[in-house]
């Protein structure tokens, strides 16, 4: 699941426009209802999501569900303008940026969860981890469920770090000291993605000790304490070529795949394709921070109703299966991801799995990126990923960040200071 935006053909597009709430309509009074569902699932984890797909529509006989996976950007091209006219899917995951929900529900075009409570027929929402409750909660109403949820982890190929005497790191320290050494003519130390990717850099700057907005959603890179988080990291990449420059987030799992980088930080989308490439794949928990915690990034994509589905009933029903708690359980065991649900966390089934368990351990130090900061997907676009990119090519520091801020706070509205 590795967020990158692939060019399209123009007939995807319009093959997306051609499967919509409409489609819904047109199914035999007597028979199923007919549901569509549109996701940018295309990675390795994409067999997960289909099979709850299938095991849904075998487990009754009232609603059927047929689910299309497109490239995330087409998604968000074609779906705001098809849910604001009635036409497109009954459920959708709008985008990889769990924040994008805000703006379907300024414009009506998002359903507001009902079907909530506990039983397996609901929508259990108090069992989510709260992060991922809160994130899709505006004016006291959910209206999302988390269609995942992903921790980051430390990948590291062991052959690479066996032959350099080097142990998998533990601590901020011993992780720079680590990609340091693992860095030779032949290999990268850590491969880092800057672009086209889920990020990255927010972990490097949460190990120092740093962020990059307040709960104000003021910017704060320019201060001691942002600078200093992005300093040690940039230097690592600008003086001792840790990692090459620019990588967006395919060209990183590649660079990793192809045995050329010793580590590298990525979620659990990555691991079955990583093995299959012959890689002898080790994964930890990302170091602890500066302070002796754990810190690591923690995604979600939004799984969401049309408000102008015709089968709002039928369709949260198929959101409380997804998320209901034996579903859950097997997609982890299938795809490696943790729970999104808390009552989970001590299954012994998921504790006992390599993969999962590593995940699972990191969620409760997990964090969100920019979650609900105003315009966060342009404070991403427009001020983080530049920033990132000016400084490992060499860029001021001072000025760097200063220019970062400015951006980021005339998109957000801060007004401190």
């Amino acid at each position: 699941m590795r967020y990158n935006t692939p060019l399209v053909a123009m007939t995807v597009a319009v093959g997306l426009l051609a499967t919509g709430c409409s489609s819904s309509s047109s199914a035999d009074a007597d028979g199923p209802v007919e549901l569509t569902v549109w996701t940018g699932f295309t990675g390795g984890d994409a067999g997960g999501y289909q099979q709850i797909v299938e095991d849904f529509n075998a487990s009754q006989d009232g609603i059927h569900v047929t689910m299309s996976a497109e490239p995330w950007d087409t998604i968000q091209q074609k779906l705001p303008s098809a849910w604001m006219t009635g036409q497109g899917p009954d459920i959708a995951t709008p985008s990889s940026d769990p924040n994008v929900v805000a703006q379907y529900v300024t414009t009506n075009s998002v359903l507001p969860l009902t079907l909530t409570g506990d039983g397996d027929d609901r929508i259990n929402v108090d069992d989510f981890a709260p992060a991922l409750v809160d994130e899709f909660t505006y004016d006291d109403q959910i209206y999302a469920v988390p269609a995942n949820y992903a921790t980051l982890s430390l990948y590291y190929n062991k052959e690479l770090l066996d032959a350099a005497g080097v142990e998998p790191p533990t601590t901020v320290d011993e992780l720079k000291a680590a990609a340091k050494t693992l860095t030779t003519g032949d290999t990268y130390g850590l491969s880092l993605a800057d672009n086209n990717t889920i990020q990255m850099w927010p972990v490097l700057q949460w190990l120092e000790g740093g962020d990059i907005v307040d709960d104000s959603g003021c910017s704060v890179l320019d201060t001691t304490e942002g600078k200093d988080s992005l300093q040690p990291w940039v230097d690592l990449v600008v003086n001792d070529k840790i990692s090459p420059v620019g990588q967006t987030g395919a060209e990183s799992d590649a660079l990793f795949s192809a045995g050329k980088a010793a580590m590298q930080i990525n979620g659990p989308w990555a691991a079955s394709g990583y093995r299959e490439a012959g890689i002898d794949l080790g994964i930890t928990t990302v170091p602890l921070d500066s302070s002796g915690d754990p810190v690591t990034l923690g995604s979600t994509a939004p799984l969401a109703i049309s408000a102008k589905t015709e089968h709002p009933q039928e369709a949260q029903e198929f959101l409380a299966y997804w998320t209901s708690k034996a579903t859950q359980k097997e997609f982890s065991l299938s795809t490696g991801f943790p729970s999104l649900r808390t009552d989970l966390a001590d299954d012994p089934d998921l504790a006992a799995d390599e993969t999962v368990s590593v995940f699972a351990s990191q969620v409760a130090g997990s964090r969100l990126y920019l979650p609900q900061v105003t315009e966060a997907t342009k404070v991403d676009s427009d001020g983080y990923v530049p920033l990132i990119g000016e400084l490992t090519r060499g860029g001021s520091l001072d000025e760097q960040t200063a220019a970062a801020s400015d951006t980021i706070d005339e998109l957000t509205g801060c007004t401190a200071g």
